[in-house]
């Protein structure tokens, strides 16, 4: 698997969106609801913004306001890192690291098409290493007879 379109293909293009003017309370919900860390913020179709867990322990509990009177608008990232379908994972991964970001909003155009997270790059890896041991493994034992 090389690039985030293969991805997508297996893991699903679900994206979780909320408006930039609903209650921090109200993203909260919703990522609990849907099992998910962030929330793409959509201004109609196109992506305004993101909003995490994160924002929410930073922006709100330790700033103590309150979660139902401050909305998505005031806590989201507006400068978000995103990527296309075509972007490789080791790029993806890339970013992430250098960005110190967990989620990238996969793109098309101005539209978001899917979701990529720190957790899916990591089962992605963990699934390409166990293949390369099971192929070497396999080649030990072809090679010695099965004396490996």
């Amino acid at each position: 698997m090389n690039t985030v379109k293969e991805m997508l293909e297996i893991k699903g293009r679900e994206v979780w969106s909320i408006e930039a003017s609903r209650s921090v309370y109200q993203a909260i919900e919703m990522m609990e609801e849907m099992g998910v860390g962030a929330l793409t913020v959509l201004d109609d179709t196109r992506l305004a913004g993101i909003v995490s867990e994160r924002d929410f322990a930073r922006k709100v509990i330790l700033k103590n306001k309150s979660s139902t009177e401050t909305s998505v608008a005031d806590i989201m990232t507006r400068d978000v890192v995103t990527v296309g379908e075509e972007t490789t994972i080791d790029r993806c991964m890339s970013l992430m690291s250098q960005k110190k970001i967990r989620h990238l909003p996969v793109m098309d155009g101005e539209t978001p098409v899917g979701m990529i997270t720190v957790g899916d790059l990591l089962k992605v890896t963990i699934k390409e290493q166990s293949t390369t041991i099971e192929e070497l493994e396999s080649y030990i034992m072809d090679e010695t007879g099965g004396e490996g």
